[in-house]
């Protein structure tokens, strides 16, 4: 058998496929048109990468690609040169452009150059994407480089021309000024298809005019004309064909704005006139292409351009407009009957990428992590972050990847920019054999199901309000606001009465003091509506509830302070979840509405309840800042510490949560706050670790790049007890040779290493309490430092060690026993231990000790507990009062100063619990006394914790726990007699 008829028969497609007598007919001829050079151009070919069988399945399902490799033997010899199974970026885009253009000399010779090089590339990437020779956004990916090419190509191009011709576009200071193009839609995101037009927005950064011609222009004029010359080298049809189709419709003002911008146009039009769907659409631009190097330009475009697209923190009031445009969406689809349309009917592409992207533009203000142009890169910080779940992303994403797979082959048939179904039989056999399906009926059937499932979350994520029959909740709803409404104190309640709430007098008072409110008066129009909007919920929903009167009198201030930024008001509106939970906690507790009135933003927490009670150990708690604080930059300190402020805040609020609903214990809460102390603590430690050093270089004598200092807790964050609003005792030690200067390079600043740690300390200390927008971490005490507050901010471990032996007073050996490294050097915390525990087992004289300590506890009694005339009512505080917490917490601390040289184990804890738990062990109290001590300590800090979230003080009346104090004070005689 002969080359040619081996060739037939080996690339021949069956008869009963449409297209089959046409393909067929064209290889022959092709094949007989190249017998003059021996078939030389198909046996080079074929080869390990490049098969018949590819090429059948390229030549069957492409049209576009079938007319150009059939049509000369060099087309066939081109697309063989690449490899085929590499995946392409810009520099290996630019280097087959340099090569495409080599040769040309003129404006016509380059544009018909570009497209012959433009329609190469995209058979080859047919070729690739048909064939499943890399992955759909490896596609997406490479078309995309393509495209930023062809634009920096054409653009620095035609920027030179003009500027040879009317001279270089500057500012005032004569500085030149470039053209920057803003790729929009897929191509921000670098997700272009196979035929896709492109989204530009032209923009310069300053006004001025140009400079080194006798015919200058203003900058505003070259820039146009320069946007012109481009778009028409890019978008004008030839007998080549074209390279992209360019539309502007995107830009300021649209197609009634001008071509170009400046910085301050885009600022000033963004800032006045910049529409919802226009930060919709923002969230995927990018620079693509700028007609000089300089990186500072487009750097400040895109900050320019984040600025208008994210707000700050969770943006409530986007959903409201994206329901809207979820609204049109589904009317167009009907409007135009897109159903057939893979990108535009329901549950298409565009529905897919509406789910994520609304959740970017309401989150990313906050969540910076999902300020990418990426949906890839976006729909999984949504999992990171628990809005999604896993499984239902792997699903959606298996469904885009579907859906942009049959877009590809669709607009692969005949290059063309369409993603609806074929209807001409031939184009459906292709479409159904580019997708692996036997027929079009098996395709129809596989693509509804994609399209139905996305449907259906597209749907979800931004939720319609029609939990109930509209009729019924209609007239709830009114029933609700006749009562909101209402001004007569009667009439007023009989409508309670009427709607089952046994409180009407007390419900009526309160109701009174919120339309009394200055607040409530001063809302703007906005805030007016959704306000009275938000009432009648607000009130349907405490119907049936207990203490009705006291939750709404609890969520008075909240509503009224976000009554004037009335976003959040339109999230619980929006979220019956969300509002359900905020009712919960605050019949539960005042503090929670109280912290939520003074940091709204944490209303966010609120929408996920299964996250909300949901707590992380202290490694999930690191990784989850590292992962938060990574999407900020290094220098924007400022962004840092209020991130650092919602995460200490978030979690707070979740572990009040979980108390006041029961679902964690005393122990548990306790643990949780000092872990999420720790954590922060670290964290801020290495971010001024990292400042100093960037400032000063490392201390001298340091080779290691970590700081060479611990953080020693004392008190409640020492013993792991920490609590609600608690402060933070701390005490700084350092290691380093204080006559050593710090290792200074360019621009840096040398110190002495005293001098460096000191500072280190006080910007550890700035980082955690400094006041800002959001409020403090914590406040820092750095009195039980060496010396107090006279001494100095750090210290040396010797020097913390001589102190203790020397000069310390015996309440400073007590708040030893509760301290401990919280973080820092491992070395130094290691050295630490050490010192301290010698400290604690210096043998002592039992009846100074005693003395000391009894004194020390009489002295706190008369200053901080309960006076003659509250201990004659029965009144107890629970910490001051004889037999309360302190005096637990002073037996613990003297039986360990008393027996620590005999017991050594007794050093070894820092909490009380588990100190009582050495005392049982070692035989210095029975099982039973530590039992009763255990218990006491328990309860009277679960009652404390309960008072803190219920707002109340520590002192409780009418003899209460009478039993437990019993128990304290006689372990109390028995040991300090």
């Amino acid at each position: 058998m002969d080359l040619q008829t081996d060739l037939i028969n080996l690339l021949s497609i069956p008869l009963d496929r449409p297209n089959a007598s046409l393909i067929n007919a064209q290889v022959e001829l092709t094949i007989k048109n190249y017998e003059s050079s021996g078939l030389s151009a198909l046996t080079t070919f074929f080869n390990d990468q490049i098969t018949p069988q590819q090429w059948q399945k390229v030549l069957s399902c492409s049209e576009f690609a079938r007319k150009f490799l059939l049509k000369t033997p060099q087309r066939l010899t081109q697309i063989s040169a690449y490899d085929l199974t590499q995946n392409w970026g810009v520099v290996e885009y630019q280097t087959a452009l340099t090569d495409a253009l080599a040769a040309t000399t003129s404006l016509v010779a380059m544009e018909q150059g570009l497209r012959q090089w433009r329609n190469a590339m995209m058979v080859r990437s047919i070729w690739r994407d048909l064939n499943r020779l890399a992955p759909t956004l490896a596609i997406t990916a490479e078309l995309t480089a393509m495209a930023d090419v062809a634009i920096a190509f054409v653009l620095n191009y035609h920027y030179q021309q003009l500027a040879d011709l009317r001279g270089v576009p500057s500012n005032s200071l004569g500085q030149p000024q470039p053209m920057l193009v803003i790729g929009m839609g897929k191509l921000g995101a670098h997700e272009l298809n196979l035929s896709s037009d492109i989204d530009l927005i032209f923009a310069y950064p300053e006004a001025g005019e140009t400079l080194g011609k006798s015919s200058a222009m203003s900058n505003q004029e070259f820039f146009t004309q320069l946007g012109q010359r481009l778009i028409k080298s890019l978008d004008a049809v030839t007998a080549e064909g074209f390279v992209f189709r360019v539309d502007m419709r995107l830009r300021p003002y649209g197609q009634d704005g001008a071509l170009v911008s400046s910085f301050d146009g885009l600022e000033h039009y963004y800032l006045t006139q910049g529409r919802d769907w226009e930060r919709y659409a923002m969230v995927k631009a990018r620079v693509v292409a700028q007609s000089d190097a300089s990186p500072q330009h487009a750097k400040e475009l895109m900050q320019l351009l984040r600025s208008f697209t994210y707000r700050k923190y969770v943006d409530f009031s986007a959903i409201e407009a994206l329901r809207d445009l979820k609204a049109r969406i589904r009317q167009e689809v009907k409007r135009r009957r897109l159903q057939d349309n893979v990108k535009l009917g329901e549950g298409g592409i565009r529905e897919v990428e509406f789910i994520v992207q609304a959740l970017q533009l309401i989150r990313g203000g906050r969540d910076s992590q999902l300020q990418t142009q990426s949906l890839f890169v976006a729909i999984n910080e949504l999992v990171k972050l628990k809005v999604f779940p896993q499984a239902l992303v792997n699903k959606l994403f298996d469904s885009y990847c579907f859906l942009r797979n049959a877009e590809h082959a669709i607009q692969a048939w005949q290059d063309q920019q369409t993603q609806e179904l074929p209807t001409e039989p031939n184009a459906q056999w292709a479409l159904a054999h580019a997708m692996d399906f036997e027929d079009w009926a098996s395709f129809k059937a596989a693509l509804a199901a994609h399209m139905t499932f996305v449907s259906q979350q597209f749907s979800d994520v931004i939720h319609d309000q029609a939990a109930r029959p509209k009729d019924e909740a209609a007239t709830t709803q009114a029933a609700w606001r006749e009562l909101w409404l209402e001004r007569d104190v009667a009439t007023l309640e009989q409508l309670l009465a009427d709607q089952g709430m046994n409180e009407a007098v007390e419900i009526v008072k309160v109701l009174e003091r919120f339309h009394q409110s200055p607040q409530l008066h001063a809302a703007d129009k906005t805030g007016g509506e959704r306000l009275q909007r938000f009432m009648p919920l607000l009130l349907g929903q405490l119907a049936g509830r207990n203490n009705i009167a006291q939750t709404l009198q609890r969520l008075q201030p909240f509503v009224l302070a976000v009554a004037r930024r009335s976003a959040y008001l339109l999230l619980l509106i929006e979220n019956a979840a969300a509002l359900e939970q905020l009712i919960i906690l605050s019949e539960a507790s005042p503090w929670i509405p109280e912290r939520l009135a003074q940091h709204p933003a944490l209303l966010d927490e609120l929408l996920s309840p299964a996250s909300l009670y949901e707590i992380p150990n202290a490694d999930e708690l690191m990784a989850e800042l590292q992962q938060t604080m990574l999407r900020i930059t290094d220098d924007d300190l400022e962004q840092q510490l209020e991130a650092l402020r919602y995460f200490q805040q978030a979690h707070s609020l979740k572990v009040a949560a979980c108390e006041v609903t029961g679902k964690l214990p005393l122990m548990k809460v306790s643990d949780y706050l000092t872990e999420l102390a720790e954590v922060l603590l670290n964290y801020c430690l290495k971010l001024a670790w990292r400042i100093m050093v960037a400032k000063h270089g490392l201390p001298g004598g340091q080779t290691d790049d970590q700081p060479h200092l611990i953080v020693v807790g004392y008190g409640k964050l020492g013993g792991l007890e920490l609590g609600h609003n608690s402060d933070l005792d701390l005490v700084f030690i350092y290691s380093a040779d204080n006559a050593l200067e710090t290792q200074a390079g360019a621009g840096q600043k040398a110190i002495d290493n005293q001098t460096f740690y000191t500072r280190l300390g006080q910007k550890l200390i700035h980082l955690m309490a400094t006041r800002t927008p959001s409020g403090i971490l914590y406040e820092i005490d750095m009195r039980l430092r060496p010396n107090g507050n006279s001494g100095m901010l750090v210290a040396t471990l010797s020097a913390f060690e001589k102190y203790q032996r020397e000069s310390a007073w015996t309440w400073e050996h007590q708040a030893l026993v509760r301290a401990r490294v919280v973080a820092g050097w491992s070395r130094l915390a290691d050295e630490f231990r050490a010192v301290r525990e010698a400290v604690l087992c210096q043998p002592r004289e039992l009846s100074v000790l005693a003395k000391d300590v009894a004194d020390m506890r009489q002295k706190m009694r008369s200053q901080l507990g309960s006076n003659q005339s509250q201990q004659e009512a029965g009144d107890f505080d629970l910490k001051q009062d004889a037999g309360g917490i302190v005096d637990i917490e002073f037996m613990v601390q003297y039986a360990v100063l008393a027996h620590a040289h005999s017991y050594p184990a007794l050093t070894r804890y820092s909490d009380n619990i588990r100190i009582l738990d050495c005392l049982d062990i070692s035989g210095l109290l029975s099982a039973q006394e530590a039992a009763e001590l255990t218990e006491a300590y328990k309860v009277f800090r679960a009652t404390m914790h309960r008072l803190a979230l219920q707002q109340q003080s520590a002192r409780v009346a009418g003899y209460p726990l009478a039993a437990e104090r019993k128990r304290v004070v006689a372990l109390w005689q028995k040991l300090l007699p």
